[in-house]
């Protein structure tokens, strides 16, 4: 499959989705954006490195590259290979300068990694066919700009909704005792909505 590179073009926070972002990469030798949506802490881990500001304590993506020097392991490069359902699905591809191994990642996880390891991030082509968008100007686009997929995923948080505060704390609990931070994230961001109406 043809691979298409794409750069960062910038970060662009939600005026109506507390805490949501969109990173938007852009297609290297052309006029197409992929946006993506992603939380507060990768929007400000990618934002740290892209300003080279210096965090007084090593960040988890910061961690990640000492560690991985410590022991001459290199990403050099970060695949963005599926779309499934609004979800876009990434992987690290490192190397120890012996063999190459592919990582899987979340998407936002991989970008800050790929702005730490200055490593190239790629695209097949039919994700940029059914996702990409082409802006008329140079502006960044705002979250509400943006339509389709990510119109989608941000219209399925409404699933929490139906439910009551006390299932959502429920809901809540389980979904930090099975480790699915993101999952937890959204249904957080409706428990706050509410404490906030």
């Amino acid at each position: 499959m043809k691979k298409v590179r794409l750069e960062i073009v910038g970060l662009s926070y939600s005026q109506t989705q507390s805490g949501a972002y969109a990173l938007v990469l852009g297609e290297s030798a052309g006029s197409r954006r992929l946006p993506i949506i992603i939380g507060g802490f990768e929007a400000q881990a990618i934002a740290i490195e892209l300003e080279k500001m210096t965090p007084t304590r090593p960040l988890t993506h910061d961690l990640f590259k000492a560690f991985a020097k410590t022991f001459n392991v290199d990403v050099t490069e970060i695949l963005i290979y599926n779309l499934v359902e609004g979800i876009f699905y990434a992987k690290l591809i490192c190397s120890d300068g012996s063999k190459d191994v592919e990582i899987d990642a979340r998407t936002s996880d991989a970008i800050a990694l790929a702005v730490r390891f200055n490593c190239p991030i790629f695209t097949y082509e039919f994700i940029l066919k059914s996702s990409g968008i082409v802006l008329d100007d140079e502006s960044l686009p705002t979250l509400e700009q943006i339509s389709a997929p990510l119109e989608e995923i941000m219209n399925s948080e409404s699933e929490y909704q139906s439910k009551s505060t006390e299932e959502l704390k429920n809901l809540l609990q389980s979904a930090l005792d099975n480790e699915q931070y993101e999952l937890a994230s959204k249904i957080r961001d409706e428990i706050n909505t509410r404490k906030a109406s």
